[in-house]
């Protein structure tokens, strides 16, 4: 897939819009179903500010829409591949992570079964001499 650098530039937007921890508990929040700022503000632990900041954003993305309901305006996500692609980082991340682990066990394998080191032996040679 190639892209112009006006189009790279919308990707690039968008994924900054998801590149935010409070936004990404908005939306979790908002995964069983729609909710208004308060709703929103008990699931997640974040302030009213905060919250609305946040839900302004993405639905200016087109990620949530906005429905009024007498004094309340609710919220819902629009862009449900959002979890998806949540999910997808995260089972990416897990692999990567469980290479780590296997580098690291491997690297520990290694530092047991090594002999000393020569900086240990100077100093068991040193150890002797002053004996």
């Amino acid at each position: 897939m190639t892209l112009n650098s006006a189009a790279l530039t919308q990707v690039a937007d968008y994924f900054k819009v998801l590149s935010e921890l409070s936004r990404l508990q908005v939306l979790c929040s908002l995964k069983s179903g729609s909710k208004n700022v308060t709703e929103i503000m008990e699931e997640t632990g974040l302030g009213q500010a905060n919250v609305s900041k946040h839900l302004k954003i993405l639905a200016q993305a087109g990620i949530v829409s906005r429905t009024p309901q007498g004094v309340s305006v609710y919220y819902a996500i629009v862009e449900s591949f959002i979890f998806d692609l949540c999910e997808l980082v995260g089972d990416r991340l897990s692999i990567r992570l469980e290479e780590q682990s296997q580098q690291l066990k491997q690297l520990e394998g290694l530092r047991r079964s090594e002999p000393i080191k020569s900086s240990q032996k100077n100093a068991k040679v040193k150890a002797k001499s002053y004996a």
